[in-house]
């Protein structure tokens, strides 16, 4: 894509697209943009903030997928993101997510905080019982390293639940 196409428009946050764009392109700009807003750095004060964030990049990024996918957004301790990372594959309706390994990768972005992701291509995002059962593992293996997690976010087509708003964090 040449950048040369979008200009950034007179309000702030609004561009205007100079040339005739295809729909990968606009996938392409949707995408940086979503990743702009999770820009290392950028404090997360709620876990409304999160939730909006994240279903924009997470839309973008994850809703044709075919699979799961599970990723954590990594906050220090001033709840500033740190990353945000994919860090599991799975199928159509699971991944296997590994406690072990989201525990390694905090350790190694030294982070005090963490908001768990992950979508279901059905488009549904309610939790599934393995849903919550898998939060709290993860919640008991960070606690062992004083890393919080702040709240697990499930995306789908038609929305964000959050586990923590739902008392199940």
């Amino acid at each position: 894509m040449r950048y040369h196409k979008l200009k950034a428009g007179e309000c702030p946050g609004t561009y205007v697209v100079t040339e005739p764009v295809t729909e990968q392109d606009l996938l392409r700009i949707a995408n940086q943009i979503a990743r702009k807003r999770l820009a290392k750095g950028t404090a997360i004060t709620s876990t409304t903030e999160a939730a909006e964030r994240l279903q924009t990049l997470l839309q973008t990024l994850l809703q044709d997928r075919e699979h799961e996918v599970f990723g954590a957004l990594f906050l220090d301790s001033q709840h500033r993101v740190l990353a945000f990372e994919e860090l599991f594959r799975g199928t159509l309706d699971s991944a296997s997510i590994y406690p072990r390994e989201v525990v390694k990768r905090a350790l190694l972005l030294n982070c005090g905080a963490i908001i768990a992701v992950h979508n279901h291509p059905s488009g549904n995002p309610e939790p599934s019982y393995s849903d919550r059962v898998f939060t709290q593992a993860l919640k008991e293996a960070l606690a062992l390293v004083d890393v919080r997690l702040l709240d697990h976010l499930v995306v789908g087509a038609e929305g964000v639940v959050s586990l923590k708003e739902r008392g199940q964090l």
